[in-house]
């Protein structure tokens, strides 16, 4: 089979496509045509060997962590009645390796795919969808209440924006100012540039932020009501995340994806009501990964990079 390999750290061309073994399912485990993945942040950061300290130094190593497939086999105890179904999820790790014809999953790493999109347009919805419901918990978001989502064009972003609008919240945004009318019709009621934050300043207070961003954090801060919640899922925002604790005002909370099958089977069910669309900038063939991982690093999303997989 054909998988995305590198044999070092590196720069996007880092990146090959190799022939490899097909995987073999172990207990409980499932063969799973990918139909694509779709390239994150984090998979960039990984291949470039900023995370080297924790991703290690074992090569070669795979890239990928979100995928849509199909079910073909199954391992010892597998539940046999799973095969054939058409499924996605995530294999969250550092060493996630979904960039590849055929990978193996557990049961908990995948849920049925929606019926109303196809394969290659859910890859980009398991990790940033399975994010923003992370983020929507962690700011314990209501009906009704005010959220500002900074950094609101991407993956995550925009997957909270259509989330929380459908829940009944009123949501801002803050990205920059060519995304405005992307974002309202997202269901964003204001919209802000990162180039004039100023802006924020007549605007009423929020009861909750979600900052993917990581910086201008004490901007945001003032900008909560008293009592209200404020997270950062951005690294670079975990430095005003511990400065928040000595300064007065709204306390930066630090959040991270925890996976979940439950929420996979939410994002299902939120695609098949029409409250979720998956945002794909652009689509790209396997061998042009290096071209996706590229596009990334740039900073600038307006939505997902996917990757089909499988050949015609």
């Amino acid at each position: 089979m054909r998988a995305v390999r590198y044999e070092r750290y590196g720069p996007p061309e880092v990146l090959t496509v190799q022939e490899v073994p097909v995987p073999a399912p172990g207990p409980g485990q499932f063969l799973l045509k990918v139909h694509a993945t779709s390239v994150n942040p984090a998979e960039a950061m990984v291949r470039s060997g900023r995370m080297k300290v924790m991703s290690g130094f074992r090569f070669p190593k795979g890239t990928g962590e979100d995928f849509a497939g199909t079910i073909v086999a199954g391992g010892p105890d597998a539940d046999e009645n799973l095969i054939g179904e058409q499924v996605w999820g995530l294999v969250y790790g550092l060493n996630a390796a979904t960039a590849a014809e055929y990978i193996t999953v557990k049961e908990s790493q995948f849920a049925l795919a929606p019926t109303t999109i196809d394969l290659v347009t859910a890859a980009a919805l398991p990790t940033v969808g399975s994010t923003a419901l992370t983020a929507l918990r962690a700011v314990r978001l209501a009906a009704g209440e005010r959220l500002l989502v900074v950094g609101a064009s991407g993956g995550i972003g925009s997957s909270i924006v259509q989330i929380a609008a459908a829940k009944g919240a009123v949501v801002a945004t803050v990205s920059s100012g060519g995304n405005a009318d992307f974002l309202t019709g997202l269901g964003a009621k204001e919209t802000y540039d990162y180039a004039k934050l100023e802006d924020l300043a007549s605007a009423p207070e929020f009861d909750a932020v979600v900052d993917l961003h990581g910086t201008e954090l004490d901007t945001y801060r003032r900008r909560v009501r008293s009592g209200g919640r404020i997270v950062t899922f951005a690294m670079k925002g975990m430095a005003g995340a511990m400065a928040s604790i000595v300064k007065p005002g709204a306390r930066v909370g630090v959040a991270q994806l925890k996976p979940r099958r439950a929420d996979l089977e939410e994002l299902t069910r939120l695609v098949e009501s029409g409250e979720l669309h998956p945002q794909v900038e652009r689509i790209y063939p396997m061998d042009a990964i290096a071209e996706a991982h590229r596009s990334v690093e740039s900073g600038h999303s307006r939505g997902k990079r996917v990757v089909r997989i499988a050949r015609a």
